[in-house]
């Protein structure tokens, strides 16, 4: 009996070891807030129906309601994709500061265990500036730090903005027609849209039948610039339509995990480049046949750094010992998940001015299920949105009505305040826009010294240059 039971264990781990490996997918949008789907119930985009596809993939796949990017710009974000580490910790927090060569990628791991691996579409700097000085260029193939012509079975760099969304099928098709016959592939696919510039084309959506957030002025410019944005969301869509198509007609789709997430927020009022939830609020999406319950929703705390550990423990595989990401695997799967209480954000330079935020912020957060607990540590920038200040018609549309004070005076505290508040702690189930700043309130005063004794241990954890928020809180008390 003993004997018969051991072959039968022999057995199983036999069929085990020649199942499949699932292929992996990565799509990640570009500057693109939760918001902005159908699928998470946006009515703007409802009405004009901008998102049939991705409506029509979320159907199939499980959606994430709180997922978060560690940083809200491209570079750094992506880089905590790649890597499951904070930028603080791998050395990215400025802009376009390539990863340093020691920090594995999760796609080494599965390169080294028998994975083809690429990498297409928009990488938007993760090895540098796309057009760098030639001495910094230098400076940076000296460091090891040009090398994903080495890391990856394929490395090009396209673009997807209008008038090149027709080639996206034809790129992702070249880049599964070098996958050999007898690997599982990694592709990553990243999509221009719905990232600035803008086209100024918005046919089929009235900006005069937009709703816009309290948050923003009401201009007619301020509508007419997000009804471009959202053509941009509706381009993306259908690049989404051609990749599926092409999955469908290869046979992959059902050995396929295919993940969109968006890399940080949208670059509009209050987006990208703020730690409010409209700069590190992404939506994700996570398809895989048979796998996950088509059509279901999550409310799990994700964060961009748990992308890698997760994907490696979808195909069977440990994460580096270095990792921080958290593998959501079992939220994937429908099981109790509850690994991560909290979500860190981080900003630091971007491709701007040092005297605006849109150039040069420090800033940390932390993102609870309920609370955002943001820590400014160079509170005099002036505000000026990312993307947004390069003669830009909303943004010239704010301006100009706060100099003849037509804003409100909500809208002048949120864009004109000369010197922001160093702690700034929101409750985002009563305050989901984030315009009452709760720090220092005697009613919250436990809640906020515990998020900011979190955000001191986790600094010290990951070699923050920055002063830990509870030395500056004592100093600002004397």
């Amino acid at each position: 009996m003993k004997f018969i039971f051991a072959l039968l264990i022999l057995l199983g781990c036999f069929i085990h070891s020649d199942e499949k490996k699932p292929n992996v997918l990565l799509i990640l949008s570009d500057d693109h807030s939760l918001p902005h789907l159908g699928c998470y119930g946006n009515e703007n985009i409802e009405h004009f129906n901008i998102t049939p596809n991705l409506n029509a993939f979320a159907k199939e796949s499980m959606l994430f309601t709180k997922a978060y990017t560690t940083a809200p710009q491209c570079a750094p974000s992506r880089a905590s994709i790649f890597t499951g580490k904070s930028p603080v910790s791998i050395s990215s927090t400025r802009f376009a500061q390539p990863v340093r060569p020691d920090v594995p990628f999760f796609t080494d791991i599965m390169r080294q265990n028998g994975y083809w691996v690429g990498i297409d579409g928009r990488h938007h700097h993760l090895d540098g500036r796309m057009k760098e000085a030639p001495h910094m260029l230098a400076a940076l193939k000296n460091a090891g730090m040009k090398n994903f012509d080495q890391r990856f079975d394929r490395f090009r760099i396209s673009k997807t903005k209008a008038e090149y969304l027709s080639k996206v099928g034809g790129d992702v098709k070249a880049a599964l027609d070098q996958v050999p016959d007898d690997k599982p592939f990694f592709l990553y696919f990243g999509f221009n849209q719905p990232h600035r510039k803008f086209g100024k084309e918005h046919k089929g959506i009235d900006p005069e039948k937009l709703v816009l957030p309290a948050d923003w002025p009401d201009l007619p410019e301020v509508r007419i610039d997000y009804a471009r944005y959202l053509s941009e969301v509706r381009d993306l869509d259908t690049g989404i339509g051609t990749i599926e198509k092409i999955l469908i007609e290869r046979g992959l789709k059902e050995n396929t995990i295919v993940i969109f997430m968006g890399d940080n927020g949208e670059a509009l009022l209050r987006g990208k480049g703020t730690l409010y939830a409209r700069g590190l609020n992404v939506p994700l999406l996570v398809r895989w046949p048979g796998k996950i319950a088509a059509g279901s929703t999550s409310h799990a705390l994700i964060s961009g750094e748990d992308i890698a550990p997760t994907i490696l423990h979808a195909v069977g595989l440990k994460p580096d010992k270095d990792m921080t990401g958290i593998s959501f695997l079992y939220a994937l799967q429908g099981k109790e998940y509850t690994q991560r209480t909290m979500c860190y954000g981080e900003r630091g330079w971007h491709h701007g001015p040092l005297t605006r935020v849109d150039g040069f912020d420090l800033s940390r957060s932390i993102t609870t299920k309920r609370y955002n607990f943001i820590y400014n540590a160079i509170p005099d920038r002036t505000f000026a949105p990312v993307g947004m200040t390069k003669s830009n018609i909303a943004w010239d549309a704010v301006k100009e009505a706060y100099k003849k004070g037509t804003l409100s005076e909500m809208h002048k505290r949120l864009y004109f305040t000369e010197n922001r508040p160093v702690f700034e702690l929101y409750d985002l189930v009563n305050d989901p826009l984030e315009t009452t700043n709760l720090a220092g309130s005697k009613s919250i005063q436990e809640l906020e010294t515990k998020l900011r004794q979190e955000m001191d241990k986790w600094m010290i954890r990951e070699s923050d240059y920055l002063p830990l928020p509870s030395h500056v809180h004592s100093f600002m008390k004397k």
